[in-house]
């Protein structure tokens, strides 16, 4: 028996059937997502409660979010702007660094031994620097710090730069007498 001759009545029958089959399948999805939508809400509710402080709190909180940067005035409407305030910041205290003992040297008492100048030692020269070594290394501290002036000639105190300690300055000694041997 061919198909397509089968009697009117079967066919109906049959587009029926997936009519009602099609209704059911879309009655039940709009069941399922009207239960998610009335769980979606049970579930916001509970987990984010309704107190009229909190929520004027929030609208505050996003107001405050949202608000322009800046205003725009029209010709004529201009608002007068304050006057600009500048804030000083505080003088940071300066930082103090002992210098060594090298760098003292260099910046102080080069001048004077670097070249021999008032019978002063040179800097490396062991004859020039054995008979004030033999002498005792805390007298030549001492006569740095003090200044002395003897028959060869004129140390001032501390090299003349008084703005140094007596630490840096015996241990620019210490480091003179160190080359010298």
């Amino acid at each position: 028996m061919d198909p397509c001759n089968l009697p009117r009545s079967i066919d109906l029958k049959h587009d029926q059937k997936l009519f009602n089959m099609k209704s059911l399948v879309i009655g039940v999805l709009a069941f399922v997502a009207l239960a998610a939508l009335v769980v979606a809400t049970k579930v916001s509710d509970l987990t984010q409660g309704v107190d009229t402080i909190d929520a004027h709190d929030y609208q505050v909180a996003v107001a405050d979010r949202i608000r322009p940067f800046g205003q725009v005035y029209m010709p004529g409407e201009e608002l007068q702007a304050a006057a600009p305030t500048v804030e000083t910041a505080e003088e940071p205290a300066p930082v103090v660094t002992a210098l060594s003992g090298p760098q003292v040297y260099n910046t102080a008492c080069l001048a004077c031994h670097g070249t021999g100048i008032g019978g002063a030692p040179i800097l490396g020269d062991a004859a020039m620097w054995a008979p004030r070594i033999a002498q005792g290394i805390d007298l030549l501290k001492d006569r740095a710090i003090n200044g002395y002036t003897g028959s060869a000639g004129h140390m001032p105190p501390k090299g003349g730069r008084i703005d140094l300690s007596d630490q840096e300055i015996n241990d620019a000694v210490d480091y003179m007498a160190a080359e010298a041997t």
